[in-house]
């Protein structure tokens, strides 16, 4: 699986969530809403979700093994501080 583009939209408002981010996969997939955080023990990325009926929230896409997160972690997180020296 090859992540072809990766878009940041950040986020001005103070709070955990820094940017929204959209990802293509093999030039021929997106995935919206990938969420940049900000936690307790540094910047990671929350997974696309929605609200279940019983209150949790439940992903709606998300990489099947930790490998592939952590992959695709770094490659945001890596884009996310390219953005952020750019700006300063």
């Amino acid at each position: 699986m090859e992540i072809t583009d990766i878009r940041i939209r950040k986020v001005e408002k103070e709070g955990k969530m820094k940017a929204v981010v959209s990802i293509t996969i093999e030039d021929e997939f997106v995935v919206h809403d990938i969420k940049v955080i900000e936690g307790e023990k540094g910047l990671f990325i929350a997974m696309p979700s929605r609200k279940a009926a019983d209150g949790e929230y439940r992903d709606i896409a998300h990489p099947i093994n930790s490998r592939t997160r952590e992959g695709l972690q770094n490659m945001i997180l890596t884009k996310y501080q390219e953005l952020i020296e750019a700006n300063e």
